[in-house]
């Protein structure tokens, strides 16, 4: 069977993202024995044009579209992705049959495909669904009993299921140079899974709350292809990379030992990081790290069900200066419970961590199958019919009318802050100058060199 691989994310803030989910799925197929060709429309000026050239040039007998995210997840500035998705699949649905997937999709799977118009959907991972419903579709056989796999004209299906071998994905078929010169990294994932109970987060959702974790070696032989093809910049896109910690030290140690030659970012949890790990890590290429940290408040660190304390925050900070790494803290503005007085609280954190940079974001948006759904239920701000696939955010109503004011108020005096929602210290068009610098990894490392200039030229 010909099957055309179709990565729709168009976005290119902060970052253009490499589809790494298509890469997981072009593996499996390929030992399948279909044949693939790839169409990423990340960079076509004219997508819709494209994708009539490659229907006419592939002739696909199939058509499987990856939906890394519905939207941007960023109030007050939100916008939705759907209705370009809704296009690719309207131009695919007249010629060939569709079948979507892709984290995106799997947040709220029956509601997407019914608006997507897609025939068929696979909820989760589908390294070992999507060959074998291709297989069925090529025999014109029953596909109901496939783990995962909705259809437009049924609502029954059965759950989906976990891999049970997560592999590597196979990127010959994409632009990998493209993502490392206009991205500045490519991007590899070491385990799934998050057994965190973060009251917003998807992760456990998307992927459970076991963590299933790569053998070292086969990511070792990753990262060493990736050099291969010119790649000298990795960010680990795990959701932590420092959990568990004697795995983030045996990776490390692999590195070192191979003698890998990358540099590289990750997120990872300040309460599970010591000055070994760290050590391991800036051994093997590490040069910046970022924190899920969210809340400089004691209170709202409950309320939004991290694992650390405003303590862990503190030592793993400190930790980082010490050793002279760059670090971002992201923090999310207005989660249950949030006043003006833990807002201000989380701003003083900031000033006495002094990071090279915080990454903050007002509103949380609301999905399906969170706590933060349920809270939002019982306080009135959603109920159970309200359309979830347009963007809609908790925010405390303690804070509901001051929050944008407030949060922006307080980012503009600070030069290391930045606030996309708000545009506070960053921009489109500061990301295309931003870019114009020949740096690898996080833009926000540009934040020392951005304050320098500034400095020299009040100076001047």
């Amino acid at each position: 069977m010909r099957i055309l691989l179709i990565s729709a994310n168009r976005e290119r803030s902060p970052y253009p993202v490499f589809p790494i989910g298509l890469a997981y799925l072009a593996g499996p197929l390929r030992k399948a024995g279909h044949e693939l060709s790839v169409l990423d429309l990340c960079f076509e000026p004219q997508p819709e044009e494209t994708l009539t050239r490659h229907l006419s040039e592939f002739s696909p007998h199939l058509v499987a579209i990856s939906i890394r995210n519905i939207d941007n997840v960023t109030w007050p500035a939100s916008r939705s992705y759907l209705e370009n998705v809704r296009s690719i699949i309207s131009l695919c649905s007249s010629q060939v049959r569709t079948v979507i997937g892709g984290s995106g999709f799997s947040l709220m799977p029956r509601a997407a495909l019914d608006f997507l118009g897609a025939d068929y959907g696979i909820i989760g991972e589908g390294e070992e669904i999507l060959p074998l419903l291709a297989d069925r579709l090529e025999r014109n056989e029953d596909v109901s009993d496939l783990p995962g796999v909705l259809q437009r004209d049924k609502h029954d299906s059965i759950p989906p299921r976990p891999v049970t071998h997560i592999g590597t994905p196979d990127r010959s078929l994409f632009d990998v140079s493209r993502y490392q010169r206009d991205g500045g990294m490519a991007n590899v994932q070491t385990k799934r899974g998050c057994p965190f109970t973060c009251i917003y987060c998807t992760y456990p959702l998307l992927e459970g709350r076991t963590m299933r974790l790569r053998p070292v070696q086969e990511v070792i032989e990753e990262l060493q292809g990736l050099v291969s093809q010119g790649v000298n910049y990795i960010y680990f896109v795990d959701d932590i990379f420092n959990y568990p910690m004697s795995y983030a030290s045996e990776l490390c140690r692999a590195m070192v030992k191979e003698s890998v030659p990358l540099n590289w970012s990750a997120f990872i949890n300040p309460a599970h990081i010591s000055p070994a790990l760290l050590d391991d890590m800036l051994a093997a290429g590490c040069d910046a790290v970022e924190f899920g940290t969210e809340a400089g408040s004691p209170a709202m660190l409950k309320n939004l069900g991290k694992s650390f304390s405003v303590e862990d925050v503190r030592a793993a900070s400190l930790l980082c200066r010490r050793h002279g790494v760059d670090f971002a803290h992201y923090i999310l503005f207005g989660g249950p419970g949030e006043t003006k007085e833990t807002v201000l609280e989380t701003f003083a954190l900031m000033d006495e961590l002094e990071p090279t940079a915080v990454i903050a974001m007002t509103g949380i948006r609301i999905f399906p199958g969170t706590p933060l759904y349920q809270t939002s239920l019982n306080e009135g701000i959603i109920t159970t019919d309200t359309n979830l696939l347009e963007p809609v955010f908790y925010i405390s109503p303690h804070v509901r009318e001051m929050l944008a004011e407030l949060v922006t108020g307080e980012a503009m005096k600070r030069r290391n802050w930045v606030v996309p929602g708000l545009e506070v210290n960053i921009s489109d068009s500061m990301l295309d100058a931003l870019r114009l610098f020949p740096i690898k990894g996080p833009l926000w490392k540009l934040m020392k060199r951005l304050k320098k200039a500034r400095k020299n030229l009040v100076v001047a």
